[in-house]
C-alpha cells in the first residue's frame, strides 16, 4: 500500500509547495493530495517536485479561486435546488477536472452539496432529510451526465466524500443512484464515525453502522473521538482494522491530519494503520 498526505495539512503554514512535499517525504508518504487551502504560487513548486512527490488527486475547490477569500471545500455546490448556484459550481468543478489532470491526478474529491443549508434540520430529523434527497437526486443525476465527458476526456474520476453532518448529500443510501465508471464514493473515516455515532447512516430503516457503499476510489484518514476532529489514527475511536478490506480495494489512500497535529503524532499514525493495513 502506498500512503498520501493532504496538504491541508500544512498549506496554511509552508509557503512554497517544494517546502510541503519535502515535508511529506521526510514523514514517509509516498504522494500528495492537494488541498483545498492550495494557492497558485504553491501550486508552481508542486509541478518541480513531481517527479519524487506525485500528486494522485486533488480536493475540490483547488487552487483556492481567485475570487474566493479562502479555502473551502462547499464554495460552490453541484447538488443543490438552485441552477444559478449549480452552473458557477459546474463551472469550477470542469476547472478541478482540468487541474487534476495537469497534476497527473486521477481524482477529485468533491463535496457535492447539502439538501438545505446546515442547521435547518435536527439531528433526529431523518424523515424530512430523506425526502429532500430523495428531490435532489434526479437534479444532481442530470449535473454528473453533464460532467461525464469531461471526465472521461480527462481520464478524472469524480469522488463524492461522506460529509460529517445529517444535511449532506449524497448520503449512504443515495451514492449509488449516482455511481458509474467515472463517479465513485470517496470515504471519510472520522466523517463515517460521526455518521455512525449520530445514528445516520442507516436513513429510515437498518443498521447505521453497517449500511454499505459501493467500493470508493479513496479514502480519507482520520481518527475521531465523535466530531469532525481529523486526529491521527490511534488517537480516537474509529475502528481501522475493520476497515482493512475496504482500504485493500481503493486507488488512494490520503492522510487528512487536522493543521494543528504535530509532526511525531502524525508519523506515530502513519506507522499505525501500516502495522493494522499493510502487516
Amino acid at each position: 500500500m502506498k500512503f498520501a498526505l493532504s496538504t491541508n495539512w500544512c498549506n496554511r503554514r509552508l509557503e512554497s509547495g517544494e517546502a510541503i512535499a519535502d515535508a511529506a517525504a521526510d514523514l514517509g508518504f509516498d504522494a500528495l493530495e492537494l488541498g483545498f487551502h492550495t494557492t497558485q504560487e504553491q501550486v508552481k513548486g508542486f509541478k518541480l517536485r513531481l517527479d519524487k512527490m506525485p500528486v494522485g488527486s486533488i480536493h475540490a475547490f483547488c487552487p483556492v479561486p481567485i475570487s474566493a477569500p479562502q479555502g473551502y471545500p462547499e464554495l460552490y455546490q453541484l447538488a443543490g435546488f438552485d441552477e444559478a448556484a449549480r452552473a458557477i459550481a459546474r463551472v469550477h468543478v470542469r476547472k478541478n477536472i482540468e487541474f487534476a489532470a495537469d497534476m497527473g491526478a486521477d481524482a477529485v474529491v468533491l463535496h457535492a452539496g447539502r439538501v438545505m443549508c446546515r442547521g435547518f434540520l435536527r439531528r433526529w430529523d431523518m424523515k424530512r432529510r430523506v425526502k429532500r434527497g430523495a428531490k435532489l437526486l434526479d437534479i444532481f443525476k442530470k449535473e454528473l451526465e453533464g460532467l461525464l465527458p469531461h471526465l472521461e476526456q480527462h481520464k478524472v474520476t469524480l469522488g463524492l466524500e461522506n460529509l460529517p453532518y445529517l444535511e449532506g448529500f449524497p448520503a449512504e443510501w443515495e451514492i449509488a443512484a449516482v455511481c458509474g465508471d467515472w463517479v465513485k464514493p470517496w470515504f471519510d473515516t472520522g466523517h463515517d464515525f460521526v455518521r455512525i455515532t449520530n445514528s445516520w447512516k442507516g436513513g429510515l430503516g437498518g443498521d447505521a453502522q453497517t449500511a454499505e457503499i459501493p467500493q470508493p476510489i479513496g479514502l480519507h484518514i482520520n481518527d475521531s473521538v465523535g466530531g469532525d476532529d481529523h486526529l491521527p489514527p490511534g488517537e480516537g475511536k474509529v475502528d481501522f482494522a475493520a476497515l482493512k478490506p475496504m482500504a485493500e480495494k481503493a486507488r488512494h489512500l490520503v492522510f487528512e491530519p487536522h493543521s494543528e497535529v504535530g509532526e511525531e503524532s502524525l508519523a506515530a499514525g502513519l506507522a499505525r494503520i501500516k502495522a493494522c493495513w499493510c502487516g
